[in-house]
């Protein structure tokens, strides 16, 4: 059986691109502008509501993000005609990217499931994910799940930014212990 690789805490992050539905290509660890940090979100697609959802509820958290100096993207692996229909029921103004392949699912190290049907969608696709990346381009936060039941609450997620980011806390990259 083939084990998947997992990104640790501390590596340096992949050069992974995506594209945006304007179809200009996205580095996705590039902080916006103004930014020093960024947060990409790994979603399973526009098949799935509780993404939707959550992706609607991290427009709401845009601003504490922004505050604590780190830019948000989502990506998944739906197609650009896939995306342009999910649009109309996101209701977001982060960058959100779409074709992200196989080979960066696995480079990511996030689970990916065959979809159940042809009505679900029709490619695999990624469960949900979440990356930090830091100003050297690392991996300061790692957040992965097998079923997109479990995601990092946004509320906490960004207080504990906030506090991870504040220089007086001294807070190093944690869990980068190899064994």
């Amino acid at each position: 059986m083939a084990h998947s690789v997992k990104l640790k805490a501390g590596d340096a992050f992949p050069n992974i691109s995506a594209t945006l539905p304007n179809d200009n290509t996205v580095l996705l660890s590039q902080p916006q502008e103004g930014m020093t940090w960024q947060a990409i979100f790994v979603y399973r697609g526009k098949h799935c509501p509780l993404c939707t959802k959550y992706l609607n509820e991290l427009e709401t958290y845009k601003q504490a993000f922004s505050d604590a100096g780190v830019g948000i993207i989502a990506v998944s692996a739906d197609s650009k005609a896939q995306l342009q229909e999910h649009m109309e029921k996101l209701d977001i103004s982060f960058p959100i990217a779409y074709g992200l392949t196989q080979a960066q699912m696995q480079l990511l190290g996030v689970y990916i499931s065959v979809p159940r049907s042809e009505q679900e969608t029709d490619h695999n696709f990624a469960e949900p994910g979440l990356f930090i990346v830091n100003e050297h381009g690392d991996l300061h936060v790692v957040d992965i799940s097998n079923n997109p039941f479990v995601r990092p609450e946004l509320g906490a997620l960004t207080r504990g930014l906030a506090w991870i980011r504040d220089p007086d806390n001294h807070y190093p990259i944690r869990g980068t212990l190899n064994y």
